[in-house]
């Protein structure tokens, strides 16, 4: 049963989903413009894995805190909040599980080394290197990310994601996938009305644009275990992004699933929740914590 909570974690308080208890915690982190109840498929399996799963509003999403500055986005900032709900949440093994921008904020806390993780799971969200390679390489990736610069501008993507009592944002989620349910829409529509809202979740984009988009190469391979589920019919990450991402980590695996869009929360949970107890178990991830026995 999922259970709904705040915590305060870095001078902010958040929101959250949990299932399962212990100290082998799971933090799932959304992507925009969703919220934690894009996880509500998820958190069970998890929890089925010995796992204590927690998903937050992330800041400024939901009914987490909304800083009003812009600066109060910057990836720096993101990091520190993971770091910050870890360890109020009491874990002692730290799974970091992000798909879309909260994918984007794992990677750059393993990268970061902010954090010891246990296992990195990401859901279509490339290596920051690979994305800039393939963003250099050619018009493909330039075009699928148009709405980065349209995020850019001043009032104008506010405007247009609150149009029609937040149907604006709602009916293109819709069209891009008929999986949604109900209910989400319903709470994407809601949050993207509540006051500041909508400017905190395009500051993500704003805060971040020029500084995540020339990624330093990593003097050395990710240590990190880390899956990569990717849904091959993303309509904004070129397939090519699920390619080459094991040159930056020492021990990775790639789990493709055909035919799935970039919402592949919604649209393959079965499927990304297999992938990941597969992975977990091959991992020795799977269970509580194991005591050391005492020495003879």
């Amino acid at each position: 049963m999922i259970t709904s909570r705040r915590i305060e974690a870095n001078g902010l308080s958040f929101a959250l989903d949990e299932v399962g208890d212990g100290d082998t915690v799971a933090l799932c982190l959304h992507g925009f413009p969703e919220a934690r109840i894009a996880w509500a498929d998820h958190l069970p399996v998890f929890a089925q894995l010995g796992w204590r799963a927690v998903a937050p509003d992330m800041r400024g999403y939901g009914d987490t805190d909304r800083p009003k500055a812009t600066s109060a986005y910057e990836v720096q900032y993101l990091i520190d909040d993971v770091a910050a709900l870890f360890e109020a949440l009491g874990a002692k093994r730290r799974i970091l599980i992000g798909h879309d921008w909260g994918g984007v904020v794992a990677w750059q806390v393993a990268l970061s080394g902010r954090v010891a993780l246990d296992g990195l799971i990401i859901l279509n969200a490339p290596h920051p290197n690979v994305f800039d390679r393939v963003l250099q390489d050619g018009w493909r990736q330039k075009l699928k990310s148009w709405y980065v610069a349209f995020f850019q501008l001043p009032w104008l993507p506010e405007v247009q994601l609150r149009s029609r009592q937040g149907r604006g944002l709602t009916d293109v989620l819709a069209a891009q996938s008929a999986n949604f349910s109900p209910e989400a829409l319903e709470t994407y529509r809601r949050n993207i009305l509540k006051p500041g809202a909508a400017t905190a979740m395009v500051n993500y984009y704003r805060a971040n644009a020029l500084t995540l988009s020339s990624p330093p190469t990593p003097a050395e391979k990710l240590q990190t275990p880390t899956l990569l589920v990717w849904g091959d019919a993303d309509f904004a990450l070129d397939a090519a992004l699920a390619e080459g991402n094991e040159a930056y980590i020492d021990d990775f695996t790639l789990a493709r699933l055909p035919g799935i869009s970039h919402w592949v929360l919604h649209d393959a949970p079965d499927a990304a929740s297999a992938s990941i107890k597969a992975w977990a178990e091959a991992k020795g991830l799977v269970g509580p914590i194991l005591s050391q026995p005492a020495p003879a």
